[in-house]
């Protein structure tokens, strides 16, 4: 059983008040924050292969995955070295360069519903250019999005919770986006029998990644590709967590449905700035310069991050890593379930692939409705006694935790041993 340890993190406690008086909250992110859970945020240091060190010289078994580019590990060689062989060359051209042509044939091959893609630098860019596309292609305005999934901070997907999710959202623009259920497909088949002359496009994550890794039930992803297809509006799949995670060909190659438009972000740079989003190219082509809808960025397509996802992808080749991640991830939660079962814990164990979470709720969750009766009260304590113990998971009681190619068997004992001494300290 795992040695139960308290870490001295003085340090990150101190340079946490620094921060936080220079950016609001400490963060740049709030996601980085420790609000959920309660504490400080940790100052990491280091990062390499599947752990992560902070200031004060601790060493953390990581499953949170730099929220989930670290598919392979941090800092696996081969992609740095392609990115300071890069980097020397020139970080920034604002030009064409080979090695964005390199990558775009890499993603088609891997994607191959995407004929044409325009890279981005992250995966709310990703999202907002193709919902703008989506819009200048089709002529309509409504956006159709599902209560609880996450698809980035541009205003038109912040309600996928709540209109009120953000201040700043002009109400005009939250009005052209309709929430319905996820895993629900009577409220979309009505919801596009009523307004479907006025949808440009349905955003969907095709397993939701905030709010407790939630898969699409049998039949369901292909009954959304249907009534898009039937009331003619796109389909564009936000793949940026699930993109290259499930597979090398993301959720499209695990399910099989085919969207219109897909996003990706995260995994695909191999830990550098990205996003990129794609489909036919008659639907691409009309982006300016060819088209009318324009989407611009003057770090889009750099060479230090193209380098790092041409390495990604290669490495993503290779035979046997997608073996490993499930092995790994189930490993986990065979390991779990004995305990769980022994302690009669309300805890459900979801996961899809190498993305997962432990949710604190009675009941497996289905949808955001479900996700309402996670206890974060709980999963607080959980998270801090695994922390005090050396293990890192998301700091929030919804979100995706993830295996990397880089954790050993192990790691994932570890984990088990720490995650059951928790659990019955709980």
């Amino acid at each position: 059983m795992a040695e139960v340890t308290s870490l001295a993190t003085g340090r990150s406690a101190a340079l946490s008040d620094q921060i936080a008086a220079v950016i609001p909250g400490g963060v740049d992110s709030p996601f980085r924050s420790f609000q959920e859970v309660g504490g400080y945020t940790l100052f990491l240091s280091k990062a390499e292969g599947a752990y992560v060190f902070d200031v004060d010289g601790n060493r953390y078994i990581d499953f949170l995955g730099a929220w989930g580019p670290a598919i392979l590990g941090h800092c696996p060689k081969p992609v740095v070295a392609a990115c300071q062989q890069a980097i020397a060359s020139g970080p920034v051209f604002g030009a064409p360069c080979t090695l964005e042509l390199n990558m775009a044939q890499a993603l088609i091959a891997a994607y191959p519903v995407v004929e044409k893609v325009r890279f981005v630098n992250s995966g709310t860019e990703a999202v907002m250019s193709a919902v703008r596309l989506a819009r200048g292609y089709t002529g309509r305005d409504l956006i159709v999005i599902f209560e609880g999934c996450y698809h980035g901070h541009s205003d038109s997907v912040l309600a996928s919770r709540d209109h009120s999710a953000s201040a700043g959202v002009p109400q005009s623009v939250a009005d052209n986006t309709v929430r319905v259920p996820y895993n629900d497909s009577p409220a979309l088949a009505k919801l596009l029998a009523e307004l479907g002359q006025q949808i440009a496009a349905v955003l969907i994550e095709p397993v939701a990644g905030s709010m407790g890794v939630v898969p699409p039930e049998a039949g369901y992803l292909e009954q959304v590709r249907g009534l898009c297809t039937k009331h003619e509006c796109l389909l564009i799949m936000d793949e940026v967590l699930t993109g290259l995670r499930l597979a090398r060909g993301g959720a499209y190659e695990l399910y099989g449905v085919q969207p219109d438009l897909a996003c990706f972000g995260k995994a695909l740079g191999g830990g550098m700035p990205i996003g990129a989003y794609g489909g036919p190219a008659e639907i691409m082509n009309a982006l300016q310069p060819v088209g009318q809808v324009y989407q611009a960025g003057t770090f889009s397509g750099n060479p230090v991050t193209m380098a790092g996802g041409i390495e990604t992808l290669k490495l993503l080749s290779e035979e046997g890593v997608y073996e490993h991640l499930e092995a790994r991830a189930a490993q986990l939660f065979d390991g779990l379930r004995p305990v769980i079962a022994e302690l009669s814990f309300p805890v459900q164990l979801q996961r899809v692939g190498s993305m997962f979470a432990i949710l604190f709720a009675p009941h497996p969750v289905r949808n955001y409705q479900d996700s309402l009766q996670i206890d974060n009260q709980r999963y607080a304590k959980f998270f801090h006694g695994l922390l005090s113990r050396g293990i890192y998971m998301p700091p929030s009681a919804v979100d995706a935790a993830c295996v990397s190619r880089a954790h050993s068997r192990e790691d994932v004992d570890t984990m088990i041993d720490v995650c059951s001494a928790v659990l019955r300290a709980l």
